[in-house]
Formats: C-alpha cells, sequence, structure tokens
C-alpha cells in the first residue's frame, strides 16, 4: 500500500447470504517457498546486505543510483507556477494529528525513509535512508541514513529525528498512526546515522515497507513546540517544497526549495519542477468548475460525469487552450457505492442489505446520469487481476476450502454480480425480487400505511442517507425513489465538509456515499478497511462497522503472502468473501483518469500506474505564453476563497 500522494450482489430473486458466526478454525498449511527478492546490492556488512530499495514481492525495477524514475523527464526545465483548487479549507500545518484540518500540499514539506516507484506494484527505493536492509522472514528492518540528507536550516538527518518522529506520531498523532504502527514493537539507534526497527511475533511481509514510508521530522524544532497541537507556523522540513505565504481557508502558496538535498537523487530528477504551487480555496464545486474555465487555476482531475460530458462546451476548448485528457490507469479501480453502516438496525442481516441493491438501476444511472463513461463497480479490486471473478478454482479454493463451513454457499457455487435492469429506470422486477427477500428476513408491506415494517416490532424501514456533495444528489434521487417504492423511507441529508468528516468519523450515519482506493499490492491496509478490530475505532475506514472472523483470516493471509502469485490468489479469495458480505450498493468506477488543464504544461510521454504525477510536469514557457495571451477575459471569474 502507498500513503503518499499529490494531493476513492448476484441476482436479487436468490436466498439471502447466510451471517457469519462462530469460531473459525484455521487449517494450518504448508509454508510456501520464498523467493528472495533479486536487487543490486552493495555490501556495508557481513551479517546481511544492505540494498538501495525493497520489494514487497520479486525484483527490484531500478539499480542502484538509478538516474531517475521513467516516468520522469531529467531534462525537465524548473521554474514557473501551476495553480490549483482545494475544496476544504484549511487553519493547520500539521497534517498528522486530529485536531484542526491540515492545508492541502502539506505533505510536501516532509521527505520519507523511502520513495514509493510510481511504475511497480509496491516498491520503494532510498531516499532519507540511503540504505535499508531485512532478514527473509521480514521480523525487523533496519535504515541507514544517506549522509547528504539534511533539513532546510543545514541541520543533518539523524537517527534520533526518526525516532523521535516514530513516538510522536504513535502517541500525539491521528490515531491512524498508532494502529498502522501496532505491530512494531521496537525501536533503536544502532548507530547515529541508523535506526532499526523489531517487529512483534506474527508474520508481516509489509511492515518494512510500511516503516519506509515514515515522513522524518526535526526533532531540535520541535523541541519548543507542542506536537499535539494544530499550528500555522510554518515548519521546518526536508522536502522539495516550503511554505511561503497563506491566508487560512483562502489559499497558500509553497515555493520549490532551490538547495534541495535530493534534488539530483534518483527519486527527485526530473520531479518538483514548479518554483511555486498555488492552492486556492473554493468552497462550492460549480463555482470551482467556473474558476477553472475562467483561468483562475491551472488544472483539475475531474471525476463527475456530468462535467466532463458537458461543463467544458466552451471555446477554449476548441482552440485547445483548455486540453481534456484521459490517461490509463493501472491501479485497481476501487469499489465506490452505498455504503450501509452494520451497527445499526435493520443493517445487521445480510438480505436487507443485498434487498437495497434492488434499488439501484446502474445502466439507467450510467446512460442518463453518467452519459456512459462508466463500468458497474462488482469487486473491491475492480479491471484488476486481484479481483475475484467466475467461480474460485485452484489455489484460490484451496485457500477457501477450510472456510467453507463458515461461508455463504453461493461463495462456491455462483460469480457474484450486482442486479442489472434493461436501462428502462424502473427496475420492476429487481424491486420485487428485493421485497421478497425482505419477507423471508421477517419485513412486510403494512397494508395501511404502505410502508415497509418489521413484523415483529411493527417498527418501520426509515434511514438516512448523508452526502456532502451537490452533485451526489441526482445520483440518489433515483434510487431513494426506487426504495420508497419497495415501502422503504429515505431521508437525504446534505452537510457542509467539516460536519461531513465528524460525522463519518464518530459513526454518525446510516447510509454514505464512499470507496475504498486500493493498490496493486494489498497489505495491512485491509485490517483498517475490513478489520474486526477497526470496526469500532473512530476515524478507520472500516466504515461498514464490518466484524468477521473469516474476513479477519483471510486478510492475515494477504498480509503474509510469501510471493507475487500468491498474493494475488489470497486477495481474490479476499475479495470474493467481501462481495457477499452486501457492505454496499455498488456503484460505479472509471479505468482512466480524467483531467482538465490550461495548455502550458508538458508532461513525460510515460505516465506512472496511478495515470498522472503532477510532480513530473512543467511548465512549457511557449505554450504558457499562447495560452496565458489567450485566455484572458474567457469568463468572468468568479471569487476564490469561501465561496
Amino acid at each position: 500500500m502507498r500513503m503518499r500522494s499529490f494531493g476513492f450482489t448476484l441476482a436479487i430473486s436468490t436466498l439471502a447470504a447466510l451471517a457469519l458466526g462462530g469460531p473459525v478454525s484455521v487449517v494450518a498449511q504448508e509454508p510456501l517457498p520464498r523467493a528472495a527478492p533479486v536487487a543490486e546490492v552493495v555490501t556495508l556488512s557481513a551479517e546481511l546486505i544492505w540494498q538501495h530499495g525493497l520489494a514487497m514481492h520479486g525484483d527490484l525495477k531500478y539499480p542502484v543510483d538509478f538516474p531517475h524514475f521513467d516516468y520522469a523527464d531529467p531534462d525537465a526545465p524548473k521554474g514557473g507556477e501551476i495553480r490549483l483548487a482545494d475544496s476544504s479549507g484549511f487553519d493547520s500545518l500539521n497534517p498528522f494529528i486530529v485536531r484542526g484540518n491540515p492545508a492541502p500540499g502539506a505533505g510536501l514539506i516532509y521527505d520519507t525513509l523511502l520513495t514509493s516507484s510510481g511504475d511497480e506494484a509496491f516498491t520503494e527505493y532510498g531516499l532519507v535512508a540511503k540504505w535499508v536492509r531485512t532478514p527473509a522472514d521480514r521480523s525487523w528492518v533496519e535504515f541507514k541514513i544517506d549522509p547528504d540528507a539534511r533539513f532546510w536550516d543545514g541541520t543533518p538527518i539523524k537517527a534520533e529525528d526518526v525516532i523521535w518522529t516514530f513516538e510522536s506520531l504513535r502517541e500525539k498523532g491521528a490515531p491512524f498512526y498508532r494502529y498502522y504502527y501496532a505491530s512494531v514493537a521496537a525501536v533503536t539507534e544502532t548507530a547515529p546515522d541508523q535506526v532499526r526497527f523489531d517487529f512483534a511475533a506474527g508474520e508481516n511481509r509489509e511492515l518494512p515497507l510500511i516503516l519506509g514510508q515514515l515522513p522524518v521530522l526535526p526533532k531540535h524544532w520541535w523541541a519548543s513546540r507542542d506536537f499535539a497541537n494544530p499550528s500555522l507556523e510554518p515548519p521546518l522540513g526536508s522536502g522539495p517544497y516550503r511554505v511561503a505565504s497563506m491566508e487560512p481557508n483562502r489559499s497558500i502558496i509553497y515555493e520549490r526549495v532551490s538547495d534541495y538535498w535530493a534534488k539530483d537523487k534518483g527519486p527527485a530528477k526530473g520531479r518538483y519542477n514548479f518554483d511555486s504551487i498555488r492552492y486556492d480555496t473554493y468552497r462550492d464545486p460549480n463555482v470551482e468548475v467556473e474558476a477553472l474555465k475562467a483561468g483562475l487555476y491551472d488544472f483539475r482531475s475531474e471525476n463527475s460525469a456530468k462535467n466532463w460530458a458537458e461543463a467544458y462546451d466552451v471555446p477554449a476548448v476548441d482552440q485547445g487552450l483548455l486540453i481534456k485528457e484521459e490517461f490509463q490507469t493501472g491501479t485497481p479501480e476501487p469499489m465506490q457505492g452505498f455504503i450501509l453502516n452494520l451497527r445499526r438496525w435493520p443493517f445487521q442481516d445480510a438480505r436487507v442489505r443485498q434487498a437495497l441493491a434492488a434499488g439501484f438501476d446502474y445502466e439507467w444511472s450510467n446512460r442518463v446520469l453518467y452519459y456512459g463513461q462508466y463500468e458497474h463497480s462488482r469487486s473491491y479490486f475492480n479491471a484488476s487481476e486481484l479481483e475475484a471473478k467466475g467461480l474460485p478454482e485452484g489455489r484460490e479454493l484451496e485457500i477457501l476450502e477450510p472456510f467453507r463451513d463458515w461461508l455463504p454457499p453461493e461463495v462456491f457455487t455462483r460469480e457474484y454480480n450486482p442486479p442489472s435492469t434493461a436501462a428502462t429506470g424502473s427496475p420492476r422486477q429487481n424491486l420485487l425480487d428485493g421485497l421478497a427477500l425482505l419477507r423471508e428476513a421477517g419485513f412486510g408491506i403494512d397494508p395501511d400505511t404502505l410502508k415497509l415494517v418489521d413484523q415483529a416490532t411493527g417498527r418501520a424501514v426509515r434511514f438516512e442517507l448523508l452526502l456532502v456533495s451537490p452533485t451526489m444528489q441526482r445520483v440518489a434521487i433515483p434510487f431513494v425513489r426506487n426504495l420508497a417504492r419497495m415501502g422503504i423511507d429515505v431521508d437525504i441529508r446534505l452537510v457542509d465538509s467539516s460536519q461531513y468528516v465528524e460525522r463519518i468519523n464518530n459513526r454518525d450515519y446510516d447510509m454514505f456515499v464512499a470507496g475504498w482506493a486500493q493498490s496493486l499490492s494489498p497489505g495491512n491496509e485491509q485490517r483498517d478497511f475490513f478489520g474486526s478490530e477497526a470496526a469500532d475505532r473512530p476515524g478507520s475506514r472500516n466504515y461498514g462497522g464490518l466484524k468477521n472472523a473469516v474476513v479477519d483470516a483471510l486478510i492475515d493471509q494477504v498480509i503474509a503472502a510469501p510471493d507475487r502469485e500468491e498474493l494475488v490468489q489470497r486477495t481474490r479469495a479476499l475479495d470474493r468473501v467481501l462481495q457477499w458480505q452486501f457492505l454496499v450498493v455498488p456503484q460505479i468506477y472509471s479505468p482512466t483518469t480524467r483531467v482538465v488543464y490550461w495548455n502550458r504544461f508538458g508532461h513525460p510521454d510515460r505516465a506512472p500506474l496511478s495515470g498522472v504525477d503532477m510532480f513530473a510536469w512543467w511548465v512549457d514557457t511557449t505554450k504558457a505564453a499562447v495560452t496565458d495571451r489567450n485566455r484572458r477575459g474567457q469568463i468572468p471569474p468568479p471569487s476564490p476563497g469561501g465561496s
């Protein structure tokens, strides 16, 4: 799993999945052979070999002292500005704690021990730590700091900074850090430039890479400051950009650090090309789109099908000044949907959860609302080799077999698929099938009110759909209308972003729209997504509150996968079981990243797996001169900052 970034049934007529319960007996399996990654190495110790990078599985793509990533141009010019939009505002420059709303781009301030390669499934290369070593069982990891690594004030980065950062994040940082680093048993300074992390018992091959993602903060700068409190004081860092100026909740500008210590290192060469990066806050998404067309900012990732189809029908696009471009992605597409809170009635019953999917008419929505731009989400790893399809067979079946008695029989006998329709907007048969499931679950239609009620208690089925984006209302309203035809009342509740975040973190919702962004190398983050321990932890991404012993066991197997092929098979098994939990009413996904930007930039011909790495773009002065001259006065500009 990568953390740092720039800057998401089966035919209704079948019987419901059986609820899981009781203890799970996991059959011991023969340990699979571990294939040691092949990599160029430098021997600094006779005890164990130090490497310039670490792969989750398999080989390292790039050799020692590689000149640059393939998706970066080492000759990219430096200079100019890129202006971006922010939708939430900010009141803090500390992105590591719960309190406060951190500024967009704050991650640019700090470097991490290792840095991820954007064109490999999950591989990291040395950054602050030039070398890394870990034994075959990955029971510990040790980092050796690059002698060139330093903070902006010239202070060399030392092991004590790494240890202080780790302890501060775990003790005072967001709860996520305590959970993520829970398996670290000890951290030790083995030399002034070396730090070792020892892990608790239990196989967890991903932990060395997780520790590689650790940002390194300056212990000496924080000695006179309270790390637990939000602050707007520009912090001292070691990364490629520092805060130049800001106006909280309105705008922030970062300037490129000209003497950035890693600027000529492989991970940074050809990247971080803009002299300044500016974020302006736009509270209204419609105003944000208009601001782009007016030339108030430069680049937008567009995830609205309606906007993509209609909002950019303007002369600037026809003239080639404003560019619409799609980049193919190579990572799993997220499972996006209406997420159900299993902590609340009546969603504890899988048949109820399955029945609700009858109300979402994907085919009609895709034709009318999404302009045919999307695919129907069915997997937690859509459009990747990790997606469970067909029936389980071979190694995947072997993995699932020990859990057969605790799984719905359909896991082994039917391929999971969401309900389909004729795209008429009136999925009558689906609704009838959904009502049949609800009757099996003990619900019926009250003849006097025509509402769906629990026949044992008379309690009517009514819940709230929590939204933060006005654009999602056009998707939610037809869904809610179809549920009303089943006798279910749903109240759509639109709230502002701060209230929304607070309610999600505190589990104060019945249903809301979200998804789980996945990598090609799933691991420990699955515990945060679907693990039982995370279900009751505020701020976790186990939004549905799933507590399932089989899922927990399969997550453990994914984390301990010894090689790539085994990881694929174990992840497919996990995906298949999750599909049959009916945690969401599946919506849509797109296999491309869609962006709209003013024609001022150049970018490499090759792209990372994510589709776009803005850090590898640059200002093309020739294009910028033409575009800036011609875009003036395109559309009267709206006002940024809390609009």
